[in-house]
């Protein structure tokens, strides 16, 4: 068993050594200033994306509501939402396989763009919760988690993935404030309109700058042998073909089960501050702006030095326990204050458990293979 899993972590390495060749075809201080770049890029991408998601997050209960929505459902609604991204996170990682990295990348931005544009149009319940279908491919944290893995060592890599946490601390902070104030100054609709012109920009940012050449040769021979026995983009049987590697199953589990009571939360925080709280959109934006600022400082100054002290499996049992203990707190919790409180170990435990089950995932599985990297509670969950 041991020596199966050194060989697949052995033959992941290489073909992210490839890649890190090969994908901008140069080595030495050059190739090393471009990757740099690319990462960049793709940290810029995530950041905007989320920014954009989390600026219509704190608009999106006001506006079900003036179209006569009441939380019931507004719950299927977001509940819509979280099924789409959870059935379309195998799907996007299949097309990052076959079709490479840019083009899933772009096609997470024009999809980011169709959603807010059916949003901006929706003056009805009907085609609110059709607004909600490009989802299925709104999938721009996860690529650029592929873009990172691949162009990183594995000894780099629980690093260069916790910085993507710093990019949805952005998001939060700055989306969730700037939804606040542009719909209450300008209009519940605005929010939209600057999230459809924001993903256009990223579109064009991916087609840009992201490489054409997203695998290594020896990635697109895997790729193709892949295609052909699967004969369709998403296929159950390669699922289950990387569920048998050693480890994947056991991680693929403690990443579903342990995030998807925090992946309902948040779908539901829009509701809970409205209702619950009793929170107005500025004061709700203000509220995730909070949750934001305690996401970047746990991800920025906090995990980078656990990993540095503590070993992957322990930091996952960590937060394991930590989550459990946030949902006897959510329970008690009465008042903003208290959620204030449960807060703090909340963003721990969910960064944590993100940044070391993606950690182990990428060393386990193949870098050719990106189905189960996407599929995630707390990715489905967070907008």
């Amino acid at each position: 068993m041991s020596a199966m899993n050194a060989k697949a972590s052995s033959g992941g390495e290489e073909e992210a050594s490839g890649m890190r060749t090969e994908i901008l075809g140069e080595s030495g201080y050059r190739g090393e200033v471009k990757r740099g770049q690319v990462i960049f890029i793709a940290y810029l991408i995530a950041t905007l994306e989320l920014t954009f998601l989390f600026m219509q997050m704190g608009v999106m209960p006001y506006l079900a509501k003036s179209l006569g929505l009441d939380s019931v459902g507004f719950g299927y609604l977001q509940t819509t939402f979280g099924v789409l991204q959870l059935v379309g996170g195998p799907i996007f990682g299949r097309f990052a396989d076959q079709f490479g990295t840019r083009a899933a990348l772009i096609l997470s931005c024009a999809s980011g763009s169709a959603f807010f544009l059916l949003m901006s149009m929706s003056t009805s319940i009907p085609l609110l919760f059709l607004s909600r279908l490009p989802a299925v491919f709104m999938h721009g944290l996860p690529g650029a988690q592929k873009v990172i893995t691949d162009l990183t060592a594995p000894s780099q890599r629980a690093d260069a993935l916790g910085k993507l946490g710093l990019c949805f601390g952005i998001g939060i902070i700055v989306g969730s404030a700037l939804g606040g104030v542009v719909s209450t100054k300008f209009g519940i609709f605005v929010p939209m309109y600057v999230g459809l012109v924001g993903n256009l920009i990223n579109t064009m940012i991916a087609m840009v700058w992201i490489p054409l050449q997203a695998k290594p040769k020896s990635d697109h021979h895997v790729t193709e042998n892949s295609t052909s026995q699967s004969g369709s983009v998403f296929s159950v049987r390669e699922i289950l073909r990387l569920m048998k590697f050693p480890g994947v199953m056991e991680i693929f589990m403690v990443k579903v089960f342990a995030g998807l009571p925090i992946g309902l939360f948040l779908v539901m925080f829009s509701i809970i501050s409205m209702d619950f709280f009793g929170l107005e959109a500025v004061e709700s934006g203000y509220l995730m702006s909070y949750f934001g600022v305690l996401q970047m400082v746990i991800q920025g100054l906090v995990i980078g030095k656990l990993t540095n002290h503590c070993t992957e499996r322990t930091l996952l049992r960590l937060s394991v326990f930590v989550f459990a203990g946030v949902g006897l707190g959510m329970a008690l919790m009465r008042t903003v204050w208290h959620y204030c409180i449960v807060a703090v170990p909340l963003v721990f435990a969910f960064s944590t458990l993100g940044t070391i089950t993606d950690s182990i995932l990428t060393k386990t599985v193949p870098s050719s293979d990106t189905e189960l990297k996407t599929v995630s509670p707390t990715n489905a969950g967070s907008p």
